[in-house]
């Protein structure tokens, strides 16, 4: 039985989160689907896993809501259930970074879509290209090329960033997205003037143009460990 694996985010302002929590619970236990959902004030951010009849199940649930109907997903399949059980929680940010310069609610920094960022590398443009993932990520597979901070956990990145280069134009990655939602935002709103953010991460770019200069695999969040660029 193949398994089918979506994640997902969108950052919008929430109220009543405890009830949200409740009805999530309870829709995607009756589903029997496994995975993390994280709540906040700021948005949500989906990783589930289960039979495309049941993600498609909640997929309608999410159609039927204004606030999530257009929520964007990555989907990958697997052998097996990924994930061991079903987590709804509440948080106060959906990606942790802390800076509240980096609100994503009301502004977003510029993206560059896989085909646009391919063309880039195929010109071999000056570019920083910056991964913001965390250390143990990065082992698994990234960009040819691309730096990284060293990174021990997401909140390091404001200290780690304060050396780069703050003119020349940086494209930054992260597995799906999210992180650079926040880790772009608060660039330029400290001294960098030519930030780009993937749209979609890596994961998005595999989806999109394959992995073409990409060296590896990409780390995932769950019993898979990583995924190729065939996802």
């Amino acid at each position: 039985m193949q398994i089918l694996n979506i994640a997902g985010y969108k950052f919008i302002l929430l109220t009543e989160i405890e009830n949200l929590r409740t009805f999530f619970l309870d829709q995607c236990q009756a589903l029997e689907l496994k995975g993390t959902i994280l709540l906040s004030q700021e948005g949500m951010n989906i990783s589930l896993a289960g039979t495309p009849s049941q993600i498609q199940s909640f997929r309608m649930l999410l159609q039927n809501d204004a606030r999530f109907m257009d929520i964007s997903f990555h989907e990958s399949y697997s052998a097996i259930q990924p994930f061991q059980r079903l987590k709804v929680k509440l948080k106060k940010e959906i990606i942790t970074l802390g800076q509240p310069d980096a609100n994503p609610l009301t502004e977003r920094a510029p993206a560059i879509s896989p085909e646009e960022f391919k063309q880039w590398l195929d010109e071999k443009r000056d570019i920083t290209i910056l991964d913001t993932r965390n250390d143990y990520e990065v082992q698994f597979g990234t960009f040819t090329h691309a730096i990284h901070l060293h990174l021990a956990g997401f909140g390091e990145l404001p200290n780690a960033v304060k050396e780069l280069e703050r003119t020349k134009p940086i494209v930054m990655f992260c597995t799906g997205g999210i992180r650079c939602e926040k880790a772009a935002l608060h660039m330029l709103n400290n001294g960098f003037t030519n930030i780009y953010q993937l749209d979609g991460g890596i994961l998005g770019y595999f989806r999109k143009v394959g992995g073409a200069h990409y060296t590896g695999e990409c780390f995932v969040f769950d019993e898979r460990i990583s995924v190729d660029s065939n996802l």
